[in-house]
């Protein structure tokens, strides 16, 4: 069977290495991308490569768009096509809205928003002459909703959701996929500095009563990358355990 390619940014904790390891688990080839972790992103990929799966790894800043060009062309050189793109780095940062800095508020905007417009149009040049591609944003429910103390995150997320939707439509003629998952309060490491109490009143203001994990995400992220999700598009899924319902 010929395998599927799938490229993962920011894989290498959170969401993007649970992500990683649910794909090569599943059969896929997968393109681990980090930047500044590197002790992480060796670590998942060695411990994918020794049970016999099909990885390889990246270093690229993807809001640098010509780091972001050869990684592309490494993908398809490497793996010889790329038919998943996961666009999960990001960066999160609580602030004042009155307190954030020019240099603060464009750094959001270049991680978690510009990262997307290269790594989306890069893969894209190779999947419309394919006629086939999926392509996943990770959003927030901030972009759905806002958050107090977050706006230039929820600002770049919303973003996301927007662009979603104006490409499903541009490259449906294509057969190409796009789609967003907005997470809710997820157990990363963006919560390390969040206190106990504020934890547990998340878990009381979500109907299903707990937290979400990034299984949770990497599982929804896997249905739409699969076939039975091949008439979805420009949709937002979020998985938030009821914490948001629109």
């Amino acid at each position: 069977m010929n395998k599927k390619t799938v490229l993962i940014t920011g894989a290498s904790r959170g969401i993007g290495r649970a992500t990683a390891s649910l794909f090569a688990e599943s059969g896929y080839n997968v393109l681990i991308n980090y930047n500044k972790s590197e002790k992480e992103a060796l670590d998942i990929f060695e411990s994918l490569k020794d049970k016999g799966y099909s990885v390889d790894i990246y270093k690229a800043d993807v809001s640098n768009v010509n780091e972001v060009n050869l990684m592309v062309k490494h993908c398809i050189g490497k793996f010889g096509k790329i038919d998943v793109l996961i666009n999960n780095a990001g960066i999160s940062k609580d602030k004042l809205f009155t307190d954030i800095t020019f240099e603060e508020w464009h750094e959001m905007m270049n991680v978690n928003l510009n990262s997307i417009f290269y790594t989306t149009q890069a893969s894209l040049k190779y999947m419309i002459q394919e006629h086939s591609g999926k392509i996943i944003n990770i959003s927030s429910i901030w972009g759905m909703v806002g958050g107090s103390y977050e706006v230039h995150y929820s600002t770049s997320k919303a973003a996301i959701i927007g662009m979603t939707k104006a490409l499903a439509k541009e490259v449906g003629p294509s057969n190409i996929q796009v789609n967003c998952i907005a997470p809710g309060v997820i157990k990363t490491d963006m919560l390390n500095d969040v206190s106990d109490e504020i934890l547990e009143t998340l878990r009381d203001e979500t109907p299903l009563m707990r937290l979400g994990t990034t299984s949770d995400i990497a599982h929804c992220a896997l249905f739409l990358a699969g076939d039975n999700s091949n008439f979805i598009t420009g949709q937002v899924i979020s998985p938030n355990g009821g914490f948001v319902i629109v």
